[in-house]
């Protein structure tokens, strides 16, 4: 099967490349490297650099290649900066999904697997959250994943193009950039071994549900096959406080550094968790590595690369 992934050479999307070619799946990468790294490209795939807020350059790259499934990671997931930049996080997600989904419904595919968000779309309620609760995200880059959502909907409905949503918690592990806002397994791990102070936003209390690369990238795989619509949560139900995320990722690291507490960032839920019953029933998905086993991965990937 030919699978375009945009994102590709990206922290999530090239995980997901490295299954599909590691499965024979002949794959093309559509990534402007801005936050991906070409080294992070799986050999056997074919890396075209270009952004998805160029319409010409995707309608182009999409019918020269003629994907017959396209997986959509490349976005602007930074909700913070998305509170501060709200048309910026709007022309990667919105405008950048549309371009994709005009120029390939005259392939036509045959499906779009893309990459939302679960943490960042149902607001403060009470978790884990389900995908038959209302979305009422709380910042622009829950609102624009949402209106992502929406247009897939609108595709299926006008184009007949199946599509499968695929909503994270917090996704966690070896290549994740620690340079951004998210991530902070990635950003406490790079300052250890940089011997820095940590800094956690806010008093550490807020938690999240995090979920290992490696069960993501089989969500992904799952998908490919899978003859259901709609979205799909997936994460752990297992809420973690940031604190407690330093305190083991500290362990793992052996250090004694105490982090230091700045102030909250905007647009930040209290917490989040997510309810994968759907996942498990539907596509037969279901988170199998614990936090601590995933974290001692992190740190053994951290502490490899610093040799």
């Amino acid at each position: 099967m030919k699978i375009l992934v945009t994102g590709g050479a990206g922290f999530i999307g090239s995980h997901v490349v490295d299954r599909y070619c590691d499965l024979g799946h002949e794959v093309v990468v559509l990534d402007n490297l801005s936050t991906g790294k070409e080294e992070f490209v799986h050999a056997k795939a074919k890396l075209i650099t270009a952004d998805i807020t160029d319409k010409d350059a995707v309608a182009r790259i999409i019918s020269e290649e003629k994907p017959e499934v396209i997986n959509h990671h490349a976005a602007h997931i930074q909700v913070g900066n998305s509170v501060l930049h709200p048309q910026f996080d709007a022309e990667n997600n919105i405008i950048g999904l549309l371009n994709i989904m005009e120029a390939a419904r005259q392939v036509p595919i045959k499906k779009i697997i893309m990459a939302s968000t679960g943490g960042a779309m149902y607001g403060n309620k009470q978790t884990p959250f389900s995908e038959d609760m209302k979305e009422e995200p709380l910042s622009p880059y829950g609102i624009s994943k949402r209106a992502g959502e929406l247009y897939l909907n609108y595709y299926r409905e006008q184009y007949g193009i199946p599509y499968i949503v695929l909503r994270y918690a917090n996704v966690y592990g070896p290549r994740q950039n620690p340079h951004g806002e998210s991530g902070v397994v990635a950003i406490f791990s790079e300052m250890l071994i940089a011997g820095k102070t940590p800094k956690i936003n806010g008093d550490g209390t807020h938690t999240r549900d995090y979920v290992y690369i490696d069960d993501v990238a089989r969500a992904n795989v799952l998908a490919l096959d899978s003859t259901e619509t709609g979205e799909f949560n997936i994460g752990t139900t297992t809420e973690i406080s940031a604190n407690e995320v330093y305190e083991r990722v500290a362990t793992a690291f052996d250090s004694p550094a105490v982090a230091e507490h700045g102030p909250e960032r905007p647009g930040e839920q209290v917490t989040s968790s997510l309810d994968y019953s759907k996942a498990r029933e539907k596509l037969y998905w279901e988170p199998s590595v614990t936090f601590a086993e995933g974290v001692k991965r992190v740190v053994a990937w951290y502490q490899h690369a610093a040799k």
